[in-house]
């Protein structure tokens, strides 16, 4: 059996037990960390979790493990990553996985030095549905992708930002690209492959926060698809929509937090019903999230493999952020490969500064 810890105990820390909890005799949950002692010690009550420290460096000093689920504010992900990799301890690491590219180059460097591996949750590729999704358009059964959009419409009112590490660059690392729209777009960028380019917008609205409140982007892609991207939290209907047009078939998914099968329709182009009914060949209820995930870093472990989602993968996804940013920020087209360690957007997604830093 498999020996896991929790660092940061906070909401999305439940998710992640929850997790272990359904993996059974394949892993054991025999740790949490958190700063506050309290909420430590009722969240270890709550999920019978029998030990209990304060930092992640006492709990790698006090205890043998496979895994660390790091679930604190986004600021100290790389910080409890780095530790762990030092001790040769596997990370599964919450979104956003790090707050600039240059932390993830980091991340990529010491990884390379240990025998621990870093995985990011982007719990929405592992979902059954994606995965026959990306399995079908790599079968050619779609035929050419076209065209694409990627909508995460989002509610956060002022109180949401009330504590105090959300709404910031320096420890959110951006609005809702960074925090809330990175699974969506996430999940586009699995299916569709390589980006080339990015045409975007950023602005803050409404809320009384440092980053952006809404961000909207052109995207081309590698094989000539070109799609739609917009992240809000400003949105009452909420929605996490994603919609694919092939030359057979337009692929569509509208849920909030997590699809199921049921979540998914396909319309086949005329003369391609066949589509459909490869599509429903292995249906499933499996409710898209952090299970289907750790399903799959548990079964890369036990098969020597590196677990998903790699650094790399993640790479691609962080550098995606990063151009948006830039290209907002900028007004100009940024390009795939384009910001390098030279670019002030590579060391802060913020980069030169937001066009409304000094209205505040």
């Amino acid at each position: 059996m498999r020996r896991a810890a929790i660092v940061g105990t906070g909401a999305i820390a439940a998710a992640h037990a929850e997790s272990l909890r359904v993996m059974g005799e394949r892993v054991e949950l025999v740790a949490v960390v958190d700063v506050d002692a309290d909420r430590a010690s009722a969240f270890a009550a709550e999920w019978g979790v029998p030990r209990v420290h304060l930092t992640a460096t006492a709990l790698l000093e006090a205890e043998e493990l496979d895994v660390v689920h790091v679930c604190t504010p986004p600021r100290h992900h790389v910080p409890v990553a780095l530790d762990c990799l030092a001790a040769n301890v596997n990370v599964l690491v919450e979104k956003p996985p790090a707050l600039s590219l240059s932390e993830i180059d980091t991340l990529i460097a010491a990884e390379r030095a240990s025998t621990g591996r870093v995985a990011t949750v982007f719990q929405h590729r592992f979902g059954p549905a994606a995965v026959r999704l990306r399995r079908l358009v790599s079968e050619g059964v779609f035929g050419r992708s076209f065209v694409a959009k990627c909508d995460t419409l989002w509610y956060r009112g002022d109180a949401y930002f009330d504590m105090p590490w959300r709404g910031t660059w320096e420890s959110e690392g951006g609005g809702p690209t960074m925090g809330h729209g990175i699974h969506q777009f996430d999940l586009l960028l699995s299916v569709l492959g390589p980006w080339q380019e990015i045409r975007a917008v950023a602005v803050r609205q409404a809320r009384d926060v440092q980053t952006e409140d809404v961000s909207m982007a052109l995207v081309t892609f590698a094989d000539g698809t070109v799609a739609s991207v917009i992240n809000s939290v400003l949105s009452p209907r909420e929605t996490s929509q994603l919609r694919f047009d092939f030359e057979r078939a337009t692929v569509e998914v509208e849920h909030l937090y997590g699809y199921t099968d049921a979540h998914w329709t396909v319309t086949p182009a005329p003369g391609h019903d066949e589509i459909v009914t490869r599509w429903r060949e292995e249906p499933s209820g499996i409710v898209s999230g952090h299970r289907c995930q750790l399903a799959a870093f548990l079964d890369a472990l036990d098969s020597g493999e590196t677990p998903p989602v790699t650094l790399a993968d993640t790479r691609n996804t962080m550098e995606f952020i990063a151009a948006l940013y830039a290209s907002a920020f900028t007004g100009t087209v940024v390009k795939a490969g384009q910001i390098g360690p030279d670019s002030p957007f590579h060391a802060t997604m913020e980069g030169i500064g937001a066009p409304w830093v000094n209205t505040r």
